[in-house]
């Protein structure tokens, strides 16, 4: 059953309280504020089951889980132990999250479940719904979107550095791992899979000892034993598939969801490992590898090489950052949308679609637009509003020299945005599996941000 709201906050220990405990700091105030908008629930109201809206336990109240979670993008790095934690030691963040003294705090598992059940499509919605509430004619102080500023940035994956050695081990721990879970499952004289990671892991630590003496033989070495893994890695396969396969064959009858369930678990690993055992095949054999899976738990994670010299290649996804400013001066803050994105590696042009469409979605048509080199003059006269001067680092000018200087300031001012949301609001690295991981975490993190830039403004 869903709730939107939660009970009385206030109880009678409130009395004994002092002044200053019971008013909340200015920021919180603030958001306080903002967030009693009734259109910000409206879209997890929309999202959520018809069916289980007036039957089944009740949830956590939303606006109570919506204020819990911009908490913990607002802290940067919280988990939801420690979120569940910081709260219910806080009386000023038990206030705004309209917890009672006298209430238990929401379980950390069910913030987590909460934010993979609603998914990345409604906070966008409700990110959406701050900008269109804050730049709509029915605003208090109405938010003039006159210049925008479109960059692009990676969102690492929580995984670590892969090499073909470590894909393979992974390949055969977890399939060994899903197979024990399927066993009894399988019943009597079932297909064995057998863990294999062991062997694959003396392999990695003799090449470690190979490279470590600097004998001159690493590569070779380095084929050698990948080739080797990959073998062990496709021995693995074969049971596991064996096993699905027979899990499969005893789906009838009592049980038979829980065996289909298992197999199809099975097949999902297996094909990973399939694809694992392709890239051993075609390095060992020197030929390109295209669309290379680096992950084992997060088939969605690419590698993205964005030039950088500190970090020449990135594991994670691209997201394409929109931010709508009121002026081109220094220091400017504005609101940003939704991110763009996709899987893989793809171009500004690719991504620079959608992020029209969320303007044209909002009816807002900024003056000014300054993007980066890497946009084409082509794609960004079809797919965004028409301004009145678009520039493009070293490709389009917008006029005089002297505009040109202002908005090249002005572009080079969302990388220290995207820096900013990096280190403050935690969209540095996505701790959620999945490419809807990596939007969930960004879309929490330029909520929290748009809100604490409506909340400064109004200050």
């Amino acid at each position: 059953m869903l709730r939107m709201s939660g009970g009385q906050v206030e109880t009678l220990f409130d009395l004994g309280l002092p002044v200053e405990v019971k008013e909340l700091p200015a920021d919180l105030a603030a958001l306080d504020r903002l967030l009693d908008d009734p259109a910000l629930l409206a879209p997890i109201e929309a999202a959520w089951v018809e069916s289980s809206r007036a039957f089944g336990r009740p949830s956590i109240p939303m606006d109570r889980f919506v204020r819990l979670m911009v908490i913990k993008a607002r802290s940067g790095g919280w988990g939801y132990e420690t979120l569940v934690r910081e709260v219910s030691d806080s009386l000023h963040l038990r206030r705004f999250c309209r917890i009672a003294l006298t209430e238990r705090v929401p379980d950390e598992s069910t913030v987590r479940k909460l934010v993979r059940r609603l998914g990345p499509e409604v906070i966008e919605e409700i990110v959406m719904a701050v900008v269109a509430g804050a730049t709509g004619p029915q605003a208090e102080r109405r938010f003039v979107a006159r210049a925008a500023r479109v960059d692009s940035t990676v969102v690492e994956s929580d995984i670590r550095y892969p090499t073909d050695l470590g894909l393979a081990q992974d390949a055969t721990r977890m399939l060994a791992a899903e197979a024990r879970k399927a066993r009894e499952l399988a019943g009597a004289g079932a297909p064995r899979v057998r863990d294999r990671s062991r062997s694959v892991a003396k392999k990695l630590r003799k090449l470690n000892r190979t490279l470590a003496a600097r004998t001159g033989q690493g590569k070779p070495t380095a084929l050698k034993l990948t080739g080797e893994a990959g073998e062990l890695a496709a021995q693995s396969l074969r049971e596991a598939r064996r096993l699905a396969a027979r899990l499969r064959e005893r789906a009838r009858g009592r049980g038979a969801q829980a065996k289909l369930r298992a197999a199809e678990r099975i097949e999902q690993l297996a094909g990973r490992a399939e694809k694992v055992c392709e890239q051993i095949t075609r390095r060992v054999a020197g030929q390109k590898i295209t669309d290379r899976l680096v992950s084992m738990s997060d088939p969605d994670a690419r590698p993205i090489r964005k030039g950088k010299l500190r970090q020449p290649t990135e594991f994670g996804t691209v997201m394409q950052i929109a931010e709508l400013c009121e002026n081109t001066r220094r220091g400017a803050r504005g609101l940003i949308l939704p991110v763009a994105t996709s899987i893989g590696a793809p171009n500004e042009h690719e991504l620079v679609v959608d992020t029209g469409t969320r303007l044209s979605e909002l009816g807002l048509r900024p003056r000014e637009i300054a993007l980066d080199g890497g946009f084409a003059p082509g794609p960004v006269e079809q797919h965004l509003p028409p301004p009145d001067r678009a520039f493009i680092a070293g490709r389009q000018s917008a006029g005089s020299k002297r505009t040109d200087r202002r908005l090249a300031k002005f572009r080079v001012g969302c990388e220290g945005r995207i820096s900013h949301l990096k280190r403050r609001y935690g969209m540095r690295r996505s701790r959620l599996k999945g490419h809807d991981g990596a939007r969930i975490t960004a879309a929490w993190a330029i909520l929290a941000y748009n809100l604490d830039t409506l909340a400064i403004r109004a200050a």
